[in-house]
């Protein structure tokens, strides 16, 4: 079955940086895309980035310059290099692939205070 696994998380100051990693079993890593959202507490869950099969990136406005995907397809890995982080980047992120919408890892908390 199709599992995703993330971890990196941790408790950041203002500015910051942190890199997330989404470990994927159970499907043929190197075709598919892969997204990244988060959930702060309070909020609906929100898109932050994806990435294709061609690494090719996509992100939100709000991450825009500041947060970079990437993937290994070896590891079939991908990564959410965070930088320069906000107080407003506090949430539970997730990796998700469009393939298999319902599955969801355990998410990783990232905290950004002082």
């Amino acid at each position: 079955q199709v599992q995703l696994v993330e971890s990196g998380g941790g408790l950041v100051q203002p500015g910051g940086s942190l890199r997330l990693s989404c470990a994927v079993s159970g499907t043929i890593f190197s075709i598919r895309t892969i997204d990244w959202y988060r959930q702060a507490p309070g909020k609906q869950r929100e898109l932050v980035g994806s990435i294709s099969a061609s690494a090719n990136t996509n992100y939100a406005d709000f991450v825009q310059g500041r947060f970079i995907i990437s993937r290994d397809n070896a590891k079939k890995t991908v990564y959410l290099q965070m930088n320069s982080l906000k107080p407003e980047d506090t949430a539970v992120y997730y990796c998700n692939t469009p393939k298999y919408p319902e599955v969801w890892g355990q998410g990783t908390q990232v905290t950004v205070s002082s």
